[in-house]
């Protein structure tokens, strides 16, 4: 498994990795959890991949296996800013206004979405290891623009696995239900800094 990072502006180095990782969150937020988001016969896509958007992704055998989509809460692209700020100002069905105490706008803090593995990664092992990989890829692009946090909406138990693989992630405020999936999502925030390898068992 190999990380590549690029935004926009790069991409084109890339080959179709960006188009895959388009299709690979169309098959499991559209086809598999059934979300009502912008959507073609083969890609996701939404306002907020748009240039103000960086992406970490990991390949296998250089086919998209995994990745995620992270931004700075300072950024704005027509009306529109990042996710949680957006919810927090009602521009967003489904997701309550009240997910954050208050919507953070600051360089100091950038946000994580559209976080995905594919199913043909199929042992916890490798799950482990390709969701290690696009949060380093994250970090490591966070951290070279001078932040020192990330925020995300998740599943609760996304910030277990991720203090098990070294990301000293923390739950923010209550969770919702989701209307599409029926499935509990929260906010959570993590240290922007490269994980703690695991203590090995003796």
């Amino acid at each position: 498994m190999d990380n590549i990072t690029f935004n926009l502006l790069d991409l084109h180095r890339h080959g179709p990795a960006f188009f895959e990782f388009l299709a690979l969150r169309k098959r499991f937020f559209v086809d598999q959890l059934g979300w009502d988001i912008p959507h073609d016969d083969q890609v996701e896509m939404d306002q907020y991949d748009n240039p103000k958007a960086y992406y970490s992704l990991v390949l296998q055998a250089g086919k998209v296996i995994g990745g995620m989509r992270a931004m700075a809460t300072t950024a704005q692209w027509g009306t529109h800013t990042y996710m949680l700020r957006d919810a927090v100002d009602g521009k967003l069905i489904g997701i309550p206004a009240d997910i954050l105490p208050r919507a953070e706008v600051t360089p100091m803090v950038w946000e994580a979405t559209r976080v995905v593995i594919s199913d043909t990664v199929t042992t916890q092992a490798d799950r482990a290891r390709c969701l290690s990989l696009v949060l380093d890829g994250v970090v490591a692009q966070a951290r070279a623009h001078g932040a020192s946090e990330i925020i995300a909406l998740c599943p609760p138990v996304f910030a277990r696995t991720l203090r098990q693989l070294g990301f000293p992630a923390r739950i923010m405020g209550e969770s919702y239900i989701n209307l599409h999936d029926a499935r509990r999502y929260v906010a959570m925030r993590m240290p922007a800094i490269p994980r703690k390898p695991a203590t090995p068992q003796l």
